[in-house]
This record gives C-alpha cells, structure tokens and sequence, in this order.
C-alpha cells in the first residue's frame, strides 16, 4: 500500500511538472500569437481601385521593426520596415488605367494578398443624408426618380464603392470597416445614389475604373466632419473642442450624479409606443417653477428661438424657461405661437397650463397653444416652459409670439431665463435641486455624431492618406439657421481636408435644394446658408451644383439624384479630365452700380441668360431706406440689368430670397443660377 502512494506521489509530482511546462509552452505560444499580426488597412481589400499613375499611399500593421515584401503584379517590388509600434506606411507607383491587378504584401511566414483591384479615378463622397441616400431609396416616403430601372441597368463592374461604417470618436480613429462593391443589379441599390449617377457619368466619358469612398452620415452639420485642431484654429465650438482635452473619468462622472436623486428614463413596450403619457406624467419636483411668483433672477441667461441646452457641456435633459411679456390689451384670448420645441415641452402662462406636447417624435410639430383672456392679467405675465431634450441639440426653433384675433402681435423672442432640472445619464434622469451648484459638475462627452470633430474622428481620418482625385459632399441642411457661422466653418472643414491630405484637391459641393422649413412664411432661413455655401466658391479648385430647379418643398430628400450627381461629374469633367464642352451652372462674376441699375455678370452662360419672368418675379431691389420692392430685369448674353423706377439709388438686389423660390434665371443649357443677396455701398 505504501509502494502504491509513493508511486502516485512519484506520478503526481512529475504530472504536475509536465502540466506546468505544457502551461509554460501554451503561455509563451500565446504570447507570441498575440504579437501583432500582418494586416493592411480594410481599404487595400479584394475589389479595391487605386488612383492611375501616381505614387498611392498603402499603410497597415505588422510585427515591431519587421521587414515587410510589397510586390505588385504590374511590376513594382520594394522591401520596407514597420516601425517601433508596427505601423508600416509606403507608397506605391501605380500604372495607367486598367486591371485587374494583385498586390502581395509578406512579413517572415505572414502574407496578405489584395486581387481583383482596378486602377483608375477615385473620389471621396461625404455629407449628410442626401449623400447617404442609396440608390434604392427610403420608399416609401423618400423615392429615388427611376430607382428600379436604374439598378436593373447598373452592370457597370468597374464603378466599384467602399461604403465606411458608421462610427464616431472622441479621439482621432484609425481603424475602420467597410469593403469594395461592385456597381452591379444585386449590390448597387445600396450604393449613395449622388455618387452613383457621379461616378456612372465619369466612367461613361473617361472609359475608365472609378472607385468611391463613401463615407456620410444622415442629419449631421459640418463641424461633425471637422477636425479639433481646426475648429480651435478658427474659434468655433471651443466649449466642446475644449472638453476633449479634459474629459472626465467615469468615475468622477458617477461621483457627480451620485449626489442626485434619479428616475428612470421611460422605456419601450415595442416601436409603435411613443411613450406619450409616461412623459407627460414623469415628475421632477418642479412644479412651482411655473408659478408667476417664483423668483428666477439667479436664473442663467438663453437666447431664443435658439439653443437652451448649452448652459452645461454635453447636456440632455430637461430645463425650465421663463420670460417676462407685457401685455396691455386682454379683451380677448390670445394664441401662443412657438415654432417646434426639441424634443417635449409643458407650457404655462402665469401658473395655467395652457399645453405641451411630449412622447417621442414630437420634435417637429409646431407648437400652437389657446390662452384664454382668464389667465392674463394687465401688465407683467409670465411664460413658463417646461422643455426635454432626449438627445443632440436641445433648442426652439420660432418665430415665438403672442397674438389676438384682434391682430395684436407680442413678439417673446429674445432673452429668456434658464434653470436645468433634471439630466439624461445612463438611462436616468438625475433630479437637480433649484439653484443647484454647478461648478462642480464634471466635464464629460457624451458623444454622438452630431458632436464637433466627432465623424472627422471616426469617418474621415481612418481613410487619410488613402491617394484619392477629390472629393464630392452634398450637406448643409443641418448647419440651416446658423449661415454667418458656416460661412466660416464649410472653407474651414474643406482647407482641413486639404490640410490633412497634404494636396490642393478638387471640392465639388451640391447647394442645399429649396424646402419648407417653417409653415410660418414670415420664417426664412435657408437661403441665407444657399448663400453661404455660394460664398465658398472663393476658393480655389471648388465647384458648386445648384438645385433651385429639383427641390421639392415638401421633401427635405428631393428625388431626382441623377441630375444632381451628374452635375457634380461635370465640374470634375471640365476642371480635372479637360472634357471642355461640358456646360456648367451660371456663377455670379461681379455686381456695379450702372446708374439706377444694378449690373449683375456672371460666367458659365452658354449661347446666353435666361430669366422665365412667366414663372413669377423673384428678384427684388431696395435704396437707401432698405425698403424691398419688385424688380424689373433686362436679360443680356452674360450680364443681367436690375433696376426699379422706384428707386433711383439702389443698394441691395436679391434674387430667389426664400425657402420656397421659384428658379426662373438660367443659361442656354438649362442650368439655374444660385440664389444671391448683394449689397453695395
């Protein structure tokens, strides 16, 4: 028996010596294997198109100080090293148009080959959702002209499109994900419908491969798309830019709203529920904050119709407005008018309530609230408005008044006071006491793609260097109300890219297309950012395609994308590929004073300019006194002659000056010309 356990002794002893040099060996095995592995970068996969005859950047990650083999089948072979972190970055000289082609690239045992790839043209394509559209469309409510025929037609194997995944970032990003599909009937309808019908119109001229690096995200503003250094650089967005540096830990985030009382955020039964009466119904300790005797003069300052939830950094939530009006007539009942409230809102004149609208997909309906006479009172009356904001900008978009039957107006635009109530964190809404301290709230990010340099991070800087013509964007209508501001901000994210890129590529831009933004037509915002977006033409190697003539007003998404790409691949036929019969939108040259007219030339105009007065007059003229009136117009090959026998002395003219304009001025190839708005001295 003893001979027995010694000998098991014996066995477990040496049992356990081979468990421990077989874990040893598994332990340094994995090791090894989790050392970094050869890899290229997604966009050098099957399917690929580089650009023709250049020097192409090609970048990936391998083992520390490795020697990596690149050899491409038209020839060229070179031997690099990865550096101290295993990135390993070359360029590679491409051939002329054609294909297809392989790239091999070995590290020691490891080998990643590239086939199928095409050489040729190609273009960035980015924005917001008219770029994202697909060619499929959103049917049933946004339909793409011919989109069925369109891609049973599309048999076009050398229009290839790398769409990148969506992602967003805190942090400049460099991985990404995504692959290369071909422009055929089984994969084309989720290609962008702009960069379809784009690169279908180069390929049919230049006979060549074209790839498209798609890269949009739908709603989004252009500080999305622009990069932190750029955006200090010009002095925009610094309380987000600024957070960045600074953001907080997780932990001292919770240790702040540790501090709060919380409920939770009302949750879903399934998609068809709103939630209407849960939000109606959530309580956050609030209700004397619509009384008319409270006092709010500790209360932050808001501007509005603007913002109200930018007293604190990243915040969503719910707030409390209130505001002063004076009201010295209440012989009748008076209609509260508030433009649309992001996202719900409680409304109250002096304690009543008098409306508010809450649950989900309440955003965009227009708030317009009865006021019985029996809530008012001669002189001070206070407006109390109870606002949740579940995500993205929290703000009201006016105009805002008070107004009676009897045609008096009150204006409640301007200054508001302003007081956080509760904040959305985690799926909890944390309850802030009134007048609660707040320098000692924590700076964090709650990130989303509506945030500064949040998609520059994770959709444009994971493609960078990747060797590219130019670049196509179609955006603009989420920067709409904020035109002064994007006037500095669209050149800016354009000379960042070109930055970033180290090349004077070519940008070519679709303006934003006429659309209703507001019911109210006293209310007119967009043309000022047409505008805008009209001004960037002041750089170099820009072109712009105007869509005064295929908006549709009730449609943020107008369907003809054709028109729209294919004007985008004129300006890169003409300006790039030298196609110099391509016609081009008339674009305004220079504005003087001739006499009592106001001379307007422009270049582009074909055999001749065209105004179709039959479609109404949208140009109008004013003098000295700023007084708007109609005017009259004297059509010439390149110039246009404005005037009025009214005014003797003009100093402004404006042409298609509304959401809603009618295009009606054009050249001889059909192609309108962009609203302006042109003062002189």
């Amino acid at each position: 028996m003893e001979k027995i356990i010694s000998d098991q002794s014996r066995f477990s002893k040496l049992s356990l010596k081979i468990i421990a040099s077989l874990s040893f060996c598994i332990w340094f095995g994995s090791c090894f294997n989790n050392q970094q592995k050869l890899t290229v970068n997604p966009l050098f996969s099957d399917g690929m198109v580089l650009q023709r005859d250049t020097l192409a950047t090609i970048w990936g990650k391998s083992v520390v100080n490795q020697s990596i083999n690149i050899t491409a089948s038209w020839g060229e072979n070179f031997v690099i090293e990865s550096d101290s972190a295993g990135n390993w970055f070359t360029k590679l000289q491409t051939p002329i148009a054609g294909g297809p082609h392989s790239i091999i690239i070995k590290a020691n045992k490891e080998m990643v080959e590239v086939n199928d790839i095409m050489v040729g043209e190609v273009w960035i394509a980015s924005g917001q959702s008219n770029m994202a559209m697909p060619l499929k469309g959103w049917p049933p409510k946004d339909p793409i002209d011919n989109s069925e025929v369109e891609i049973s037609n599309a048999k076009y194997p050398d229009i290839r499109m790398f769409n990148v995944e969506k992602f967003y970032s805190a942090k400049p990003h460099s991985n990404l994900k995504g692959n290369w599909k071909k422009a055929l009937p089984q994969s084309v309808g989720d290609f962008s419908a702009t960069a379809y019908f784009f690169s279908r119109s180069l390929h049919q001229k230049l006979n060549i491969p074209i790839g498209i690096i798609h890269t949009s995200w739908g709603g989004t503003p252009a500080e999305a798309w622009t990069s932190v250094s750029k955006l200090k650089e010009i002095g925009l967005f610094s309380e987000i830019t600024d957070i960045y540096d600074k953001n907080a830990s997780e932990d001292d985030v919770y240790n702040w709203f540790n501090n709060f009382k919380s409920v939770k955020v009302p949750k879903q039964k399934n998609a068809k529920d709103k939630l209407k009466q849960k939000y109606k119904d959530i309580q956050f300790l609030d209700e004397n904050l619509s009384l008319e005797k409270f006092n709010d003069q500790n209360w932050e300052k808001v501007t509005l119709p603007g913002r109200f939830d930018n007293l604190l950094s990243s915040f969503d939530g719910a707030v409390w407005l209130r505001k002063q009006i004076f009201i010295d007539d209440i012989s009748d009942d008076y209609t509260l008018f508030l433009g649309y409230v992001d996202d719900m809102d409680k409304t109250y004149i002096n304690g009543n309530f008098i409306g508010g609208l809450s649950g989900l997909g309440v955003a965009h309906t227009e708030r317009v609230y009865n006021v019985p006479k029996e809530y008012l009172k001669n002189g001070i009356n206070i407006i109390a408005i109870r606002a949740i904001d579940t995500g993205g900008p929290g703000y009201i978009e006016g105009p805002m008044k008070l107004y009676n039957n009897s045609g008096k107006t009150i204006s409640i635009s301007g200054e508001w006071r302003c007081e956080p109530i509760a904040e959305l964190y985690d799926k909890n809404y944390f309850i802030y006491e009134i007048d609660t301290d707040f320098s000692n709230r924590v700076s964090y990010i709650k990130l989303n793609p509506w945030l500064p340099s949040s998609l520059f991070n994770g959709m444009i800087n994971p493609i960078i260097p990747y060797t590219m013509r130019g670049a196509i964007w179609y955006q603009g209508e989420a920067n709409v109300g904020r035109a002064e501001q994007y006037e500095i901000l669209f050149p800016s994210m354009i000379e960042d890219w070109r930055d970033k890129w180290e090349a004077e590529f070519p940008f070519y831009y679709v303006q934003i297309a006429p659309f209703r933004y507001h019911k109210d037509p006293a209310y007119q915002v967009s043309q000022n950012l047409r505008d805008a977006q009209r001004k960037t033409l002041k750089l170099a190697n820009t072109g712009m395609v105007v869509t005064m003539d295929i908006g549709n007003f009730d449609n943020i998404h107008p369907s003809n994308k054709k028109d729209v790409g294919e004007g985008l691949a004129s300006y890169a036929l003409k300006n790039d590929y030298n196609q110099d019969s391509i016609a081009l939108e008339p674009k305004l040259k220079s504005v003087e004073k001739d006499n009592s007219k106001i001379k307007i030339q422009f270049t582009n105009t074909g055999s001749g300019l065209i105004n179709l007065s039959d479609r109404g007059n949208e140009f109008e003229i004013a003098g000295s006194e700023n007084v708007l009136l109609e005017a009259k117009v004297k059509v010439f090959k390149d110039y246009i002659l404005v005037y009025s026998d009214s005014v003797k002395d003009p100093r402004l003219v404006r042409y298609a000056w509304s959401d809603t304009p009618i295009a009606t001025l054009f050249n001889s190839d059909s192609l309108p010309s962009s609203s302006f708005r042109i003062s002189l001295e």
